[in-house]
């Protein structure tokens, strides 16, 4: 029987991927073991089919043709490749979860995340990844969409959520991300849960 090629393998499933895509070695583990798919990883980049971020932590290049220049990854992107990699639940807070809600134009200068793993803080390019430790009933049993909601009102707090926030998050979620943001979000604080309440009010039956 011929040895499997697990380079090869690897290899045409990047190249099937999105340009940006970002990848850790747990990605593959269907294919071959942790330690090979690195080796893999480390050939690849040599030839410049991906492109290291940290270590052990990988994207495919996307090129933009109006800058004429490979675009840096996501750092969203590469918080969640390296949430994979130590198995952690993350959810962007504070200033982080403003900007991808579409309630703040302005780019973190921190990406911020809240995390059931151990505090980490990554540094590459001019980009900082921090992971937060928070207790497991802000982000355990909450779908993605929930928690991010709960905490961009989090970040505003009380006082700054204003009718427009309100709207923006109501047209942001889908019927059945409300549903479950109802549901789900019952447990966070008193005057959240009130925001989403308003929120979700449209499509609450």
């Amino acid at each position: 029987m011929a040895r499997p090629n697990y380079l090869a393998e690897i290899k045409k499933r990047i190249e099937h991927s999105k340009e940006g895509d970002v990848f850790v070695a747990v990605d593959f583990v269907d294919i071959t073991d942790k330690k090979t798919v690195q080796m893999a990883f480390i050939r690849l980049a040599a030839n410049n089919i991906i492109k290291r971020v940290l270590r052990g932590v990988y994207y495919k290049p996307e090129y933009n043709s109006f800058l004429d220049e490979y675009l840096a990854p996501s750092p969203n992107l590469v918080a969640e490749a390296v949430a994979r990699n130590f198995g952690w639940t993350i959810t962007p807070c504070g200033d982080t979860a403003l900007n991808i809600l579409g309630l703040s134009t302005q780019v973190p200068a921190v990406w911020s995340y809240v995390s059931d793993g151990t505090y980490k803080a990554y540094n590459y390019d001019n980009t900082t990844i921090k992971f937060k430790r928070t207790t497991n009933k802000e982000i355990s049993k909450l779908s993605y969409k929930t928690a991010l909601v709960v905490q961009a009102l989090k970040a505003l707090g009380k006082e700054g959520v204003s009718e427009e926030i309100v709207s923006k998050l109501s047209n942001n979620l889908t019927p059945e991300e409300k549903t479950n943001a109802l549901n789900e979000a019952k447990a966070a604080t008193s005057w959240i849960y009130e925001y989403i309440k308003q929120i979700c009010k449209d499509d609450k039956k």
